[in-house]
């Protein structure tokens, strides 16, 4: 077959000069007429300067609609030779120009409408028994021109079916009922589009569409999922449909200004070929520089864009096909085709029958189509939108075959009227080239596409495919070669993708263009829509960047973490310290120098010693109501009842020394048994302090979300600063008295003292409070019970260091000195 190629390649090369009678080949008489809209032939004419409705005569030729007229005639050919479809039928066909213009479609349209055989339009009350001119109608190509057709046709009912209008509006039956398409809708275009961009991670583009209605409407719907996928439209705008004119023109140059300041490294051209071609020859003359370009199917093969000069140094191409192939046997029947034509015999034949098909009405069709060579149009033969015109054909075809009931005898040539095709239409299922079609709901038929990238090899392009679609994307990235000095995809991006736990802030003036955000501390992100982060409920938490909460753990001391243990010890060694006094104290209860110390209330001091160290647990563990109202009550009557031994002492001591001369009567008050009654009115006083406390102005258990991140702290607080001062106040006014009665006795050298011990204790009391205030005011909420236990002990230790201890080291280490002569003799004479 190539041999056959080269040789007629050869042939059309040396007729280039010379006429041939292309343009008698496109009406064929036939028992079934089909009808077809191509593009031979692109307007140049203004026409806004169209004054008188005369034809419309469009001289360039469009070479692409000229070879998918061919596809048609082959396909009817083909079927026509065929002894399994419509077997004994011959299909005809009438094609005619549609010049890319509403205008001029109109005309062919109304003539497929004319009654048979006649070239007039009746006005009936029903045209159910009117049978037109045509069978069916194959196109038109673009969207413009179907919606105009597709009405006229629906009003008829007649099969319409277009190789290339992919308008979204033409999905709606209750608009258009008879317009069917072997093409996909550019909603599944724009679809496959917004996947690409989302492969390769660009998400800061410029998005141009054609001033027609395939650019506008592809364009909007192409945005709107583009949006959806958080891709960013750096600038979005419409080329003129014909640039020729001047104020077109300049918008334009407009156009291609915006889209160079926007600095986007890659453009989607949602348009048809023409406009597109304005666009990249004016970006080349302006030398911008390179881009990746991400076309559509109107124009990734068109050679109307691949001819402009210096096209190669746009950048990078990336676009889609339909879905198809290339037709089988097509090429040769071209060349076939391009033979015959140059042949005198077949075109007088040809003449013949085309002036006798109602030349009158409308002429000979794509004149300069004659002046066509193979050569011209070689590089178009395996143009896949051939392959929808193929398959329309067919569609058409098989249509018929079920409406006449055909079996491989032969086929009725019963008169069908064309709106019986329609039901037919809706169901139809065939197969072709080993390959299923089948209409859908919206009457499409959607077989995908091919990914196609534009590769120059030594100045020559090839489509090299590099991927499909077919409800989801597929691509070879290691084909495609970028214009990047190391080949790799160049980067086009505003923003990244958000993480979990982020939102989306926005910069500049593109609402989609975004930094991404940590959530803080106790927020999180539910949903990557979210524009603002949750603060999380009360009684939860989250970390910096969080997609949820979690429930916060309880925070006070446990009775397992080391500083507690430690401190447990040291309690445990006071008490024992403290209970061993107590024991030694009353094995010795009888001897002079207990019986000094204060005899039973010594040990009843070291009894509320022990209870207090004891109360100190308090603190410890999850704060309930009881112990919160227990603590500082607890504690200071214990500590109070021990000062208020000490406080006899003290005035005994001071009565003995510096009130030598007060009365006798006075003295058994402090001395004998009428002394426990001076501590019990000390301890009821403070016990009616503590009733107030706990009754009144108690501490009770609060819980804390604020001052840790991640816990809850679970802590006592008091309630009234007042009622904390009264009640520890009291204990320290009787320390101070103690302190004060014994402050000023002089101590002889090397004699035991009394008043000495009680001094350094009152003093170890004060020490305590003051390190005690300064550690309560600085350390954190968590460690303030800490600090109360350790000033606690602290107080303690003090007390049996400077007056219980040394008592015990005479009981034990100087029994010597614990007897009535040496206390009469030293102790005595220190009184």
């Amino acid at each position: 077959m190539a041999r056959v190629l080269l040789l007629y390649l050869s042939l059309g090369s040396s007729a280039a000069h010379g006429r041939t009678c292309m343009s008698a080949q496109f009406k064929k008489p036939g028992d079934y007429i089909l009808g077809g809209l191509f593009p031979f032939g692109m307007n140049t004419m203004n026409l806004s300067e169209r004054l008188v409705p005369s034809i419309v005569v469009c001289e360039r030729l469009y070479a692409s609609g000229l070879i998918w007229a061919l596809g048609m005639k082959f396909a009817v050919d083909k079927i026509n030779n065929s002894t399994s479809l419509l077997p004994g039928i011959k299909l005809g066909y009438e094609i005619y120009d549609t010049c890319l213009e509403p205008v001029v479609v109109i005309q062919p349209s109304l003539l497929f409408l004319t009654r048979e055989g006649s070239t007039g339009i009746r006005v009936l009350c029903s045209y159910t028994d009117y049978q037109t001119r045509v069978t069916a109608v194959i196109g038109p190509y673009v969207s413009d021109l179907a919606l105009i057709t597709a009405k006229l046709f629906s009003f008829f009912l007649i099969p319409q079916v277009s190789y290339g209008a992919s308008s979204e509006k033409l999905s709606q039956k209750e608009y258009y009922p008879s317009f069917f398409r072997t093409v996909p809708s550019d909603k599944s275009q724009s679809k496959a589009l917004v996947q690409l961009l989302d492969k390769f991670g660009w998400n800061w583009i410029a998005a141009i569409g054609s001033e027609n209605e395939y650019g506008r409407e592809g364009l909007s719907t192409f945005s709107s999922l583009a949006t959806a996928q958080d891709i960013c439209i750096a600038y979005e705008a419409l080329i003129p449909a014909d640039p020729s004119v001047p104020q077109d023109h300049k918008k334009l140059e407009t156009i291609i200004k915006y889209i160079n300041e926007t600095q986007v490294n890659v453009i989607v051209l949602f348009s048809v070929d023409r406009p597109v071609k304005a666009l990249l020859e004016q970006w080349i003359s302006h030398g911008f520089s390179q881009k990746v370009w991400i076309a559509t199917e109107a124009w990734v093969m068109s050679d109307i864009v691949t001819s402009i000069p210096n096209i190669q140094t746009i950048g990078t191409v990336i676009g889609f096909t339909i879905k198809g192939g290339i037709v089988p046997g097509f090429q040769d029947y071209v060349a076939d085709l391009f033979a015959s034509i140059q042949q005198e015999s077949f075109c007088r034949a040809s003449w013949e029958y085309s002036h006798d098909a109602d030349s009158a009405v409308l002429g000979p069709q794509c004149r300069q189509c004659d002046n066509v060579s193979l050569h011209d149009i070689s590089h178009l033969l395996e143009n896949q939108q051939t392959y929808a015109v193929y398959v329309a054909v067919y569609t058409v075809a098989h249509t018929l075959h079920q409406a006449l009931g055909c079996t491989e005898e032969g086929c009725s040539k019963a008169t069908v009227k064309s709106w019986q095709l329609l039901d037919i239409m809706e169901e139809l299922q065939f197969t072709l080239d080993n390959q299923s079609f089948q209409m859908d709901q919206f009457h499409s038929m959607n077989q995908g596409f091919d990914i196609m990238f534009w590769s120059w090899q030594k100045g020559n392009l090839r489509y090299i495919p590099v991927g499909d679609y077919q409800e989801s994307l597929r691509i070879n990235m290691s084909q495609i070669r970028f214009h990047t000095m190391d080949s790799k995809k160049p980067v086009s991006t505003c923003f990244r993708q958000c993480e979990p736990g982020q939102i989306k802030r926005v910069k500049g003036f593109h609402l989609c263009c975004y930094d991404c955000i940590d959530c803080e501390e106790n927020t999180y992100v539910s949903t990557k829509d979210d524009l603002f982060c949750t603060d999380c409920p009360e009684y939860q938490w989250s970390p910096i960047r969080s997609t949820k909460c979690y429930d916060r753990s309880e925070r006070y001391l446990f009775w397992d973490e080391p500083l507690i243990i430690g401190l447990l010890v040291l309690m445990l060694f006071t008490m024992v310290l403290t209970g061993l006094s107590a024991v030694l104290f009353l094995k010795n209860l009888n001897t002079p120098l207990v019986q000094a110390s204060g005899g039973a209330r010594s040990i009843f001091a070291l009894l509320c010693l022990l209870l207090m160290c004891l109360s100190l647990c308090l603190h410890i563990g999850k704060p309930s109501t009881a112990s919160c109202m227990l603590q500082q009550p607890l504690y200071t009557l214990c500590l109070c009842t021990c000062f208020s031994t000490f406080l006899v002492k003290s005035l005994e001591i001071v009565l003995l020394t510096e009130f030598t001369s007060c009365p006798k009567g006075v003295l058994p008050w402090v001395t004998q048994k009428r002394a426990w009654l001076v501590v019990a009115v000390t301890c009821l006083v403070e016990s009616m302090f503590c009733f107030w406390y706990i009754y009144s102005v108690s501490a009770f258990p609060v819980r804390d979300y604020k001052l840790l991140h991640s816990q809850v702290l679970i802590h006592c607080r008091i309630q009234s600063w007042f009622a904390f001062i009264m009640i520890h106040g009291y204990t320290g006014g009787l320390a101070f008295i103690c302190f004060f009665c014994t402050f000023m006795v002089q101590t002889p050298a090397k004699t035991y003292n009394m008043a000495r011990g009680i001094t350094f204790s009152m003093l170890a009391y004060f020490v305590t409070w003051i390190i005690f205030i300064a550690t309560y005011s600085t350390v954190q909420v968590t460690q303030q019970p800490t600090a109360q236990i350790c000033s606690g002990l602290l107080c303690a230790l003090g007390l049996l260091a400077s007056f219980y201890i040394p008592k015990c080291y005479i009981l034990l280490v100087k029994p010597e000195w614990n007897t009535v002569a040496y206390f009469q003799l030293h102790q005595g004479r220190a009184s």
